[in-house]
């Protein structure tokens, strides 16, 4: 199973694509099953031009969205859930997080949900956990020697695993 995580924004989308392979089931005569694996397949972000029209951005979001879907054919989206804050671009971003919605169901790919505060709880085990926390469990269960780099490329895949995780 292929999974994409996003971590919605307006400058900035993170994305991550992860496979993940179900455990063997238990058969008489194994002492243990064989865990699940996950496997970074990808991720980055995708940057919209700050000199364009939000419209012209969300054009950007849905374009390379698309590009990736086709890419990677993920059988699984999971979408951070946006967590509302004051600030001027708050719009905009639920905005973006509108077009990356859109833009999976015009493929037709199931779609999970999930705010900042399960994302933690799932990877790190408290809800009110820190980013260096959540970052050293992305790096744990993708068993990566360096992290994913920017911030957004790793919040995704926090997202793609809380999604595993959580099916």
């Amino acid at each position: 199973m292929v999974i994409l995580g996003i971590d919605p924004g307006l400058a900035r989308v993170g994305y991550g694509v992860i496979a993940v392979e179900e455990p063997e089931p238990w058969r008489p005569g194994l002492v243990q099953p064989r865990p699940g694996s996950q496997q970074l397949l990808d991720c980055g972000i995708i940057r919209t031009d700050p000199g364009r029209s939000e419209g012209e951005r969300m054009v950007e979001i849905a374009a390379d969205l698309r590009r990736l879907i086709r890419i990677w054919r993920p059988d699984l989206a999971a979408v951070e859930k946006f967590f509302f804050y004051r600030s001027s671009t708050t719009i905009a971003v639920v905005q973006a997080r509108g077009v990356v919605l859109m833009t999976l169901a015009r493929f037709g790919i199931p779609l999970v949900e999930y705010p900042p505060m399960q994302i933690k709880l799932a990877l790190a085990g408290h809800g009110h956990a820190e980013k260096a926390e959540v970052l050293a469990a992305v790096m744990r269960e993708l068993e990566l020697s360096d992290p994913p780099r920017p911030d957004d490329a790793a919040d995704a895949l926090a997202v793609a695993l809380t999604g595993w995780f959580q099916r």
